[in-house]
């Protein structure tokens, strides 16, 4: 390959980064879209539920909207970057689910399931406490972390079997920089989700990213490295871990290890095209391109007829020429 292409394909790989920064300092608006379905648990829709998408960098967008009569819910003009997804229904126990969107690729359709509140048990024991969570969600979108604590606090003092608050508190602390709570609290987190039967290993592959992303804060890239695999290995089946990881990694420019969770994600959903685009764009930036021919190829493929396939394209002739 000559100077020239390895020149532009450089160039190419910094306008990537350069997009995905200017989509943080919009503080998360962009041209991304994020859907989702939200099913009980037995995988039916739940229609009506309250889907509300808040970025997760300080002072960050919200974004709210219902689910329709097929349990689905779709958000437009999201920007690029981690987004707490937080689903709330009459009878059920509220979930907060963190997600990666990108605007240069189709993201993943979500699968949020809500469980039963038991009354009487111990898990919720008040229902206008409801009303505090929802505070502590607002305060915490507007970066006022100590606020939000104490919000969160009270409704896990009137709720103490619902664990799950467990992660905003820990998310709370992470923000703050108080990142040895933050830990700790992510840690009673799994501890009490092991004992949950229904959603457990979910929260527990949450909580152990999480830790993951406080280590990466710190700048401990193998304690972070550790902790993103445990928690694929708790939820094994989820392609979306994986791929979160590896956007994480990405973004941090690691692209070694940005490739390996990448390809993880191809493994467990191999039909699934944004892993291989997004695989494709890192072995560019490694100067691989016969890895990065044979991904577009994939990847072109499995989605022959968008946008990002034109872009695809441009970029596989231009490497061939």
């Amino acid at each position: 390959m000559d100077n020239r292409l390895s020149t532009k394909l450089a160039a190419g790989a910094a306008i990537l980064f350069l997009v995905s920064g200017l989509a943080l300092a919009q503080a998360g608006r962009g041209t991304g879209r994020m859907n989702g379905t939200v099913q009980d648990p037995a995988g039916k829709p739940v229609v009506g539920a309250k889907v509300t998408a808040v970025y997760t960098q300080s002072g960050g967008s919200t974004f709210e909207t219902k689910t329709d009569k097929k349990g689905e819910f779709t958000f437009m003009g999201i920007g690029t970057g981690n987004w707490d997804v937080t689903v709330e229904a009459q009878g059920y126990l509220p979930v907060t689910q963190r997600v990666y969107t990108s605007q240069l690729n189709k993201n993943p359709k979500y699968t949020i399931k809500l469980e039963k509140k038991s009354e009487g048990t111990g898990i919720v024991q008040d229902e206008a406490a409801f009303q505090t969570l929802e505070e502590g969600n607002t305060f915490f979108k507007e970066g006022k972390y100590d606020t939000a604590l104490l919000m969160y606090e009270e409704f896990m003092g009137k709720n103490p079997g619902a664990y799950q608050v467990l992660l905003n508190i820990g998310d709370c602390y992470r923000e703050k920089g108080e990142f040895d709570k933050a830990i700790e609290t992510y840690n009673k987190l799994i501890e009490q989700a092991a004992a949950d039967a229904t959603m457990g290993k979910n929260m527990g592959a949450k909580g152990l990213a999480a830790i993951g992303l406080c280590y990466l804060k710190k700048d401990d890239m193998a304690q972070a490295q550790d902790y993103f695999k445990k928690s694929i290995e708790m939820a094994p089946q989820d392609e979306t871990l994986p791929y979160n990881v590896a956007e994480i990694y990405f973004s941090n420019s690691q692209i070694d290890d940005a490739i390996k969770y990448f390809e993880m994600a191809i493994q467990i959903k191999a039909d699934w095209p944004d892993p291989y685009l997004r695989v494709a764009y890192a072995y560019l930036n490694k100067g691989d391109m016969a890895k990065a021919i044979e991904n577009l190829e994939k990847f072109i493929q499995l989605e022959p007829e968008t946008a990002r396939t034109e872009q695809a394209k441009g970029m596989l002739n231009a490497i061939k020429k």
